[in-house]
């Protein structure tokens, strides 16, 4: 079976308060550096549709507020997560 795609992510963003209100899709397809993106900015709750070079670290700017949607390595995000629990 032939892979279509070499990255895809599914995430849920938190806004400058922490709370959970947004949500980022990526994909890269096999072949292309360029990263769709579906996203509902956690700030304003605007949605969009757009296309980036793919690059890490990977951040988008959403286009009407300009709150800047980070999408860190899941090993990372799960380290700091682990990491404020313990300062808890």
């Amino acid at each position: 079976m032939e892979r279509k795609y070499r990255f895809i992510s599914n995430r849920i963003l938190k806004n400058s308060k922490g709370k959970e209100t947004g949500k980022m899709r990526v994909v890269v397809k096999v072949g292309s550096d360029t990263a769709e993106i579906d996203y509902t900015c956690p700030e304003c709750g605007f949605s969009e549709h757009t296309e980036k070079p793919w690059k890490r670290p990977f951040s988008v700017k959403c286009s009407k507020c300009g709150f800047i949607m980070r999408l860190p390595r899941l090993k990372d995000e799960i380290k700091r997560e682990k990491r404020l629990e313990k300062k808890i």
